[in-house]
């Protein structure tokens, strides 16, 4: 880390249950002794993709090198949230070594990469690399385009089409702008899929990129980290949806609420009834924490569409109660009374 004048600074970013916090939590155990920090962005009230990543903290990265950032998304709100964030981890006693940022996962990449490039931040840090984690299955599964020259000639010739699907721009974006990318949850998906899918991710973006395959974000920081992309001078080759001076970003399509729920009698049903709720009401992403009736443990769940993964991941909190508490995220439009009636049942 030596070679650097600059501390740099890697984004993670990726689609809503992609993988980032797993990998995220690769990175703090192969960091062999480079001190990290880490900026944590996302949606929801209850922070738990921070809680995850306190938990596994360790010498190479101590909690007080931890800042989450809960008041939405990072890339709309870079000079309110982000630039004081990096401020007070730049005042460390011990200055970070890298910092690895986290974004939501609606947060488009290239703005928070622009700022890189003002004169306060780039005398100080460097994007050494954005790191694109994705949902080999749900790529495959056919739940985004990932041709947006096509995407975007499709929707040209059909006259009935009146308005871009945000999902699939906030998935492109991301690509777009990546250095990395991480194909995860690999072991879901057969050879010929898996090859169809990355096949699909190198035609989509206009440069060489490099892909990597990866199962529970096992990628090591060594990979990852020291990439030496300095990505703030390299804007023009990073094409975005939302380029141009009147181009925004508005996360009005989404809705992200957070419910409380009682003790489940096992985890086995609760998982059951979470893919039911989840399929009935076209839910995105669960995550968050339940108690299991008779456990000294919580339950942590995670959730995208309906596809679940759960482990009891510590103790609870001595100073909070054992109170069970998920945050939903889906397109706006959902039933919200009802998930939270089904949930709370």
């Amino acid at each position: 880390m030596t070679a650097y004048s600059k501390i740099p600074v890697t984004i993670v970013t990726g689609f809503l249950g992609a993988g980032k916090t797993t990998l995220i939590r690769h990175l703090i155990a192969t960091a062999r002794g480079r001190r990290l920090a880490l900026v944590i962005n996302e949606f929801g009230d209850v922070g738990v993709d921070g809680d995850i990543l306190r938990a596994c903290s360790n010498d190479a990265c101590g909690e007080d090198s931890i800042v989450e950032l809960a008041n939405g998304c990072l890339c709309c709100t870079v000079a309110d949230d982000f630039l004081p964030a990096i401020e007070g981890l730049l005042a460390l006693p011990n200055r970070p070594d890298h910092i690895v940022v986290e974004t939501s996962g609606l947060a488009l990449p290239k703005p928070l990469v622009k700022a890189f490039d003002w004169p306060e931040v780039r005398a100080r840090l460097t994007v050494d690399g954005v790191v694109a984690v994705v949902d080999a299955r749900a790529v495959a599964d056919g739940r985004f385009a990932d041709d947006p020259a096509a995407l975007l000639a499709e929707r040209a010739a059909d006259t009935a089409i009146d308005h871009d699907n945000p999902l699939e721009e906030v998935y492109e974006d991301q690509l777009l702008a990546a250095d990395l990318v991480v194909l995860n949850k690999a072991d879901l998906i057969d050879a010929d899929a898996l090859a169809g899918v990355e096949g699909e991710i190198r035609a989509a973006i206009p440069r060489a990129v490099k892909v990597i395959r990866a199962t529970e974000g096992r990628v090591d920081a060594g990979v990852a980290l020291g990439l030496f992309a300095a990505a703030e001078d390299d804007l023009a080759a990073r094409p975005s949806h939302h380029d141009g001076a009147d181009a925004h970003h508005d996360h009005d399509d989404f809705v992200t609420f957070v419910v409380d729920v009682p003790a489940a009698a096992d985890p086995e049903s609760l998982v059951a009834e979470l893919r039911r709720i989840a399929g009935e009401h076209d839910v995105l992403r669960v995550k968050g924490w339940v108690e299991i009736a008779g456990k000294p443990m919580r339950l942590l769940v995670q959730g995208v569409g309906t596809r679940f993964q759960y482990r009891y991941d510590g103790p609870w909190r001595r100073d909070a109660p054992r109170a069970g508490r998920l945050v939903v995220i889906a397109e706006r439009g959902l039933d919200e009374a009802a998930v939270r009636t089904a949930l709370a049942a």
